[in-house]
């Protein structure tokens, strides 16, 4: 592995894992504005690695195996801890859509890279938006405090609920464009 910049934020957002979910659980009024700074600061990284990657020319095996990993592992932990601090259904349901999204699609690259066919599943734009929609909503539940009377925490809600519905709409997106490759009848001769 070649210990770069983008390859050490990385490493640095997998790090910050246990320091959020240490900080959501202590009992201090300052721990939740802590704990979405530490996420917010994790997510930032997430941008920045892949920026600084493609700018200087630093891309490697490691970093495309990894950054998606970290970001998952990172998103995954503040879901679930948002959930436990607030087990409803409406926050059940869109953890669940965005996990059951996060899952199935890298299942579905796994597979298609086996097949050589990847290139048909690209990132696309709306999975950049739903990125930017979840990670900002992760941060508002994490914050949880109103700001004067600015509810952060059911715009939070709300920001959750929509990066769900997009979650919904690129996950669609992804399995039509895999769709040629899944119905395809390979056991055949």
């Amino acid at each position: 592995m070649k210990f770069n910049s983008p390859n050490i934020l990385t490493l640095l957002r997998i790090a910050l894992i246990p320091v959020f979910v240490v900080v959501f659980y202590l009992p201090f009024t300052w721990a939740p504005p802590v704990s979405a700074l530490v996420f917010a600061l994790a997510a930032v990284t997430d941008w920045f690695d892949g920026w600084l990657a493609r700018r200087w020319n630093e891309t490697s095996a490691f970093g495309a195996f990894m950054d998606p990993v970290a970001d998952k592992l990172m998103v995954v932990a503040a879901l679930v801890l948002i959930l436990q601090a607030d087990p409803r259904v409406a926050m059940a349901i869109p953890v669940m859509i965005i996990i059951g999204r996060e899952l199935t699609i890298s299942a579905l690259r796994e597979w298609m890279a086996e097949l050589g066919s990847r290139k048909h599943v690209p990132v696309s734009w709306l999975g950049k938006v739903k990125t930017a929609a979840q990670m900002a909503a992760i941060v508002l539940l994490l914050y949880r405090y109103p700001i004067g009377r600015v509810p952060i925490y059911d715009i939070g809600v709300g920001l959750l609920v929509i990066a769900a519905a997009l979650t919904l709409w690129s996950m669609s997106l992804y399995l039509l464009a895999a769709w040629p490759e899944l119905k395809r009848d390979r056991s055949a001769p």
